[in-house]
């Protein structure tokens, strides 16, 4: 661990977070010739159950030129003493500081987090802005889900990453070592890699990048590596348990969903390849919980033959098998009796067909009632349902329907079980157009009318026995929405934010909506630039990136959610998204899945 530190672990409220020296280390002493630094810009017990810091890290650390590290963001109480006494922020597993190594890569899973890149860079002693580093400096990339529109924060990263990263990190260590000492001839090569965005690069003209960047992606997932000896974590954290990934992509098209066509094409792990890498988690981490992981787990192909099976092994292990949210269109009696869940998540999104309609969400009525009640009959005493508010054609009708469908799944429960005690917990979130969806032109409505809907429900929830109603908050939805469809000029008001003491912006305790007003001002932003409606006829930001998903599909299915026409799921046939150019979709196959 970070020696530096130790003397003020008792000072700071969880010290497990900087000590490191998980079991499944892997070797940090062996000779390399490229030395990485896997940040995350949120705290442990978060980074620690993100599955692709875990892949990465491991896939870097089996090259025997490449040591990776890891690096979180400290929580305030450390980050005030590593300020205090001035000791620049270090890696977790040596403690060498974040300057002193070659490559410098931070994972950014969403918009509330980019002013902890700023947060991290500060503390390690970074300058910001690409353009102020050196060749002293290490060379700085980024990735993540919030690749998808890069521009607001671009201006602090010397690359990157557009899409998976596991090929591409891997290239980019390979260029790094062959070019050692030379950051422009790095770049250079880098920006000839699909996925690899370099924006020094690249032309820009009237604030709209006209070079391409091509995501990357893994052409075949069930030859790529994925951890058989995970890091097993020396605190609790978020998502304590094993983790296996099924496959990537999701069939559904739900309009307002970035992860939906983001990470189309749909590649599978087969069967044979997920039981092998459950059967090493089990062995090499001594968890007693395995999660199966994707967008959708149960639509994966023969999902219930895969966990009948899973289910022996992990039998005999005395190693329970945990499903996450499903869809309520892949819900079934077999499925639920196969796997081990102790609350049902759903989402019906909308709370009523015509907007179930509008956005996509290929569910009934009667996927609901029938879901309920098989899980009623099988025990299950709590339910989540989520919930999204500000949908595009919403009405205040729309959002009462939430209220009917509460009260329908209550009567469901005593009709079926002659009890009263179902407890339901609704979570609403705001809706934000986000970029690669058919949303993504689209009016965010506003902070207003976002608390105007919360209360509403609100009021109309109280009254229901066994109901409780959280909700997110509108502000940071709002901030999010900037972000989100956000170009270059943004840059300046993160920068302005972080100086007057923004970040851990996606912690409500910490989140400051009156700074970044103030940034924001100062900065002169036009918000409604922003979150206001887009011309579709008129380019974005990211129109640089070709996702896959065309720009023609995104805006064939933005029109036909103005006249609430729904498209079916692409599991049995091709809805002629674009993404299959990049490699091969899978499709179900046979009569006994349809």
């Amino acid at each position: 661990m970070d020696k530096r530190i130790a003397k003020y672990l008792m000072q700071v409220e969880k010290p497990a977070r900087y000590i490191g020296g998980e079991y499944n280390l892997p070797n940090m002493d062996k000779p390399c010739k490229c030395k990485f630094c896997l940040c995350f810009v949120d705290i442990y017990e978060v980074g620690m159950s993100n599955v692709g810091i875990n892949i990465l890290y491991d896939i870097l650390n089996t090259d025997k030129d490449i040591v990776c590290e890891r690096c979180f963001a400290p929580w305030p109480d450390m980050g005030d003493i590593l300020r205090k006494n001035k000791i620049p922020l270090g890696s977790l597993e040596t403690g060498t500081e974040l300057r002193n190594f070659d490559i410098v890569g931070f994972s950014i899973p969403y918009e509330l987090s980019y002013t902890n890149v700023l947060y991290m860079m500060d503390l390690a002693n970074i300058p910001f802005r690409a353009k102020d580093r050196d060749e002293s400096y290490p060379i700085i990339i980024g990735g993540g889900p919030a690749s998808a529109n890069p521009e607001p924060f671009i201006d602090f990263f010397d690359a990157f990453f557009i899409g998976e990263g596991e090929e591409t990190d891997l290239e980019f260590c390979k260029l790094n070592i062959k070019y050692k000492g030379n950051k422009k001839k790095i770049l250079e090569e880098a920006s000839k890699i699909n996925g690899i965005y370099v924006p020094s690069l690249c032309n820009v003209v009237a604030g709209i990048n006209t070079t391409k960047v091509v995501k990357s992606i893994v052409k075949d997932l069930d030859k790529m590596q994925f951890p058989r000896k995970p890091l097993v974590p020396n605190m609790e954290i978020v998502h304590d348990r094993g983790v296996l990934e099924l496959y990537r992509g999701c069939y559904a098209g739900c309009r307002f969903c970035q992860a939906c066509f983001f990470y189309r094409p749909i590649r599978y792990r087969e069967s044979d390849t997920l039981i092998g890498i459950f059967q090493d988690i089990v062995k090499n981490s001594g968890y007693d919980e395995v999660s199966l992981s994707s967008l959708s787990t149960g639509d994966y192909e023969n999902v219930v033959s895969l966990i009948e099976n899973m289910n022996e092994l992990a039998t005999k292990e005395n190693v329970a098998l945990q499903m996450p949210s499903m869809r309520l269109d892949s819900f079934t009696k077999k499925l639920l009796t196969n796997a081990r869940i102790n609350s049902l998540t759903f989402a019906p999104e909308a709370g009523t067909q015509r907007l179930r309609n509008v956005i996509n969400k290929n569910i009934t009525d009667e996927d609901i009632d029938t879901s309920m009640k098989i899980a009623f009959e099988l025990g299950y005493r709590t339910i989540k349902l989520y919930f999204m508010l500000g949908l595009p054609t919403e009405t205040d009708e729309d959002v009462l329907a939430i209220v009917d469908i509460v009260k329908k799944i209550r009567k469901i429960y005593s009709e079926t079980t002659k009890r009263k005690d179902l407890f339901i917990n609704v979570s609403t979130a705001m809706f934000i157009p986000k970029p690669a969806t058919p949303f993504q032109w689209v009016e965010q409505i506003s902070e207003a009318e976002m608390y105007r809907k919360q209360d509403m429900l609100k009021k109309e929830l109280f009254y229901i026995k066994g109901v409780h109603y959280s909700w997110h908050g509108a502000g940071s939805s709002v901030l999010e929405g900037i972000f989100a469809r956000g170009d270059r000029s943004l840059s300046y008001a993160i920068e302005r934010a972080y100086n007057l003491g923004c970040y851990f912006d996606s912690w409500s305790e910490y989140f400051k909506l009156d700074l970044w007003n103030q940034a924001l001002s100062e900065c002169n932003v036009d918000t409604q630039k922003f979150t206001g409606l887009h011309d579709i006829d008129k380019p974005t930001p990211w129109d640089f990136i070709d996702f896959g998903v065309t720009k023609e599909y995104l805006i064939k299915e933005y029109k036909k959610a103005l006249i609430g026409e729904v498209t079916p799921p692409c599991k049995y046939k091709c809805n002629g998204c674009g993404a299959n150019k990049l490699g091969a979709c899978r499709m179900f196959e046979g009569e006994e899945n349809k």
